[in-house]
């Protein structure tokens, strides 16, 4: 544990300097596989780029696009070798959004706000597909803040005056927070919009009070930082049931490729299917093989399984968009001023024609809004 306090330290300019950019390209290309047989798809002698986060809540996406050995489904495999396919990591959803509407990536895994908010500023430009995560947001706080947490008595009030940090301006965990704050009047805060690696770095130092972080990075403060809950933010919602990652694309390359989008979706269904089944072999396949170089290459940041174990412990994987949560995660934004002066009405969001296509192949349930 001491050892990985010192790399966290010593990391800082790392993620300083890579925290300006919100993303970081992976080098690896995916080979063309050479054991699925199916017709060319639309894509066939182009390069489809996927989006995403070395985040535990877009583990399909980490597992899926893995080009070491992949215990679950591969994206590859799933669309086949008429197209090349290319990831990109990202650690900001406005920066991710920016590439997929500029489409210098085709897919995008990223949370709902940053999509909401593309939509509302112009409805034609994007769709969610499928749904990815539910929960693994937690809002952590410092010892030494003096903060309890929100179940004790006062709990709330030691909040007033804090410093807290978010990891970007409008994105998921930015608007929970403030949304938090301003729901229960509390007064005083400062909110230092940043990466996540760069807030639990400022956990460590003790630079600010708390922060609202996706996993694995809220369980990594808590691990490595003198450090305790104030609030999970599952405890908030219905059912513990809250969107915090999807599958969104342009409506222009829906249009142009909807066979690539179909593969897609249907390789998120079954990788969510095959992690729900063998919660273990995802927990040390992300720890050993992936996710855990994947967050040193953006962050030098450095995890253990117990932390990776404790985080996959906070969320659930679902194929599932969670449309009610994402209406109430808007309404949230809106009330912020985020969305402009209207109140948005997102029933064009959503295509589930994919989602539930891919649902019928497997015999499951299709989903609804």
């Amino acid at each position: 544990m001491k050892r990985n306090l010192l790399i966290i330290v010593i990391a800082v300019l790392v993620v300083v300097m890579v925290a300006g950019a919100g993303f970081v390209t992976v080098s690896h290309i995916f080979s063309k596989g050479t054991t699925t047989s199916m017709s060319a798809l639309s894509c066939a002698g182009q390069t489809v780029t996927i989006g995403y986060f070395p985040n535990v809540n877009h583990a399909q996406a980490l597992i899926g696009m893995s080009n070491l050995t992949n215990p679950g489904v591969s994206f590859e495999n799933v669309l086949g070798p008429s197209c090349t396919l290319r990831s990109q990591l990202f650690t900001s959803g406005p920066t991710e959004i920016t590439a997929l509407l500029a489409n210098q990536i085709q897919i995008a895994f990223v949370g709902p706000i940053p999509a909401v908010t593309a939509y509302v500023d112009d409805g034609q430009s994007i769709r969610i597909v499928s749904g990815v995560a539910s929960g693994g947001a937690i809002f952590v706080v410092t010892n030494a803040s003096g903060i309890t947490n929100a179940n004790a008595t006062g709990g709330i009030a030691t909040l007033n005056g804090g410093t807290f940090g978010a990891p970007a301006l409008g994105n998921t965990q930015d608007v929970a927070l403030r949304t938090y704050l301003a729901i229960h009047h509390v007064n005083g805060t400062t909110i230092d919009d940043t990466s996540n690696s760069n807030l639990v770095n400022l956990l460590v130092l003790n630079k600010i009070d708390g922060a609202w972080l996706p996993q694995p990075y809220a369980s990594l403060a808590l691990f490595e930082a003198k450090a305790h809950v104030f609030l999970n933010e599952q405890s908030l919602w219905p059912g513990e049931e809250f969107s915090t990652a999807e599958i969104a694309v342009t409506t222009s390359y829906l249009s142009a490729h909807p066979d690539v989008v179909q593969k897609i979706v249907l390789a998120n269904v079954e990788e969510t299917l095959w992690i729900n089944q063998h919660a273990a072999s995802a927990s040390s396949f992300l720890w050993t093989e992936y996710l855990n170089n994947t967050i040193y290459q953006v962050s030098g940041l450095v995890m253990n399984s117990e932390v990776l174990d404790n985080s996959i412990g906070t969320l659930s994987f679902t194929y599932d968009p969670l449309i009610s949560s994402v209406n109430q995660e808007a309404q949230n934004a809106y009330a912020l001023g985020y969305l402009g002066s209207t109140l948005p009405n997102l029933s064009g969001l959503f295509d589930l024609t994919y989602l539930n296509n891919a649902l019928v192949g497997l015999h499951l349930q299709n989903v609804t809004n």
